[in-house]
């Protein structure tokens, strides 16, 4: 089973090739290109190193959101048209998750808190136990304010992944009763190898087409959000 995954959320991009369940390959860059510049033709790099054709691919994944809007429509685009074009599946993966599987291992006995800047005073969060290897929280849009009374709840260290990270570590870490870490930089961002492992433990019920694909933004865009408090206003 050989898995091509992308990664377009946020500001890095990545592309990584699975085998059985294993990562045998990966291109990851943040250099401030836009995604539609950099990631299809690092997938096509990334599949000749590795000696690998386009048409063996078995299944096309992408962490599909939430995330960056334009990011993530990318990264969904291109695994659409590559999967159309193929008659092949595919996947799509929660970003959070994706983050999840790709900066493993974890601290014992912490929470794994996977975190996006979504501005406003909010981030996309999920949070997940290591230990059991199980979801705690769904993915959501939230408050950080909101965050941090419920991370208290857990009464378990905190450690925190993503790119919004650091504006979480900032909230929590003076707060009594939560131990936070901040994951390396090396393995704090979003990856495409742990998007391709998420995909690999699909059973093949949970693929979709490429008709099908769709994002998951958890989230009205700045637009439509600026336009209800409008209406919401009477202008």
């Amino acid at each position: 089973m050989k898995i091509l995954a992308l990664e377009s959320s946020a500001q890095a991009a990545s592309a990584a090739l699975a085998v059985d369940g294993r990562v045998v390959a990966e291109a990851w860059q943040k250099t401030g290109l836009t995604h539609s510049e950099t990631l299809l033709p690092m997938a096509v790099h990334l599949l000749e190193t590795a000696k690998t054709k386009l048409s063996e691919i078995d299944l096309f994944a992408v962490a599909n959101g939430p995330g960056s809007f334009t990011g993530l429509r990318i990264g969904v685009a291109a695994v659409k048209g590559l999967a159309l074009g193929l008659g092949k599946p595919c996947a799509g993966i929660s970003t959070l998750y994706g983050m999840y599987r790709a900066c493993a291992p974890y601290p014992e006995d912490a929470v794994a808190v996977c975190t996006m800047d979504a501005r406003v005073g909010q981030v996309y969060c999920a949070a997940f136990d290591p230990a059991s290897d199980t979801r705690i929280t769904p993915d959501r849009a939230m408050a950080l304010d909101a965050l941090r009374e419920e991370l208290i709840t857990l009464h378990r260290p905190v450690y925190l992944v993503g790119d919004g990270a650091e504006v979480t570590y900032a909230a929590l870490r003076d707060m009594p009763g939560i131990r936070v870490t901040l994951a390396p930089e090396q393995t704090r961002y979003q990856r495409a190898s742990g998007v391709a492992l998420a995909a690999a433990e699909l059973s093949p019920d949970a693929y979709v087409s490429a008709g099908a694909l769709r994002t998951e933004y958890h989230r009205l865009p700045q637009a439509e959000r600026e336009r209800l408090e409008r209406l919401k206003g009477g202008k």
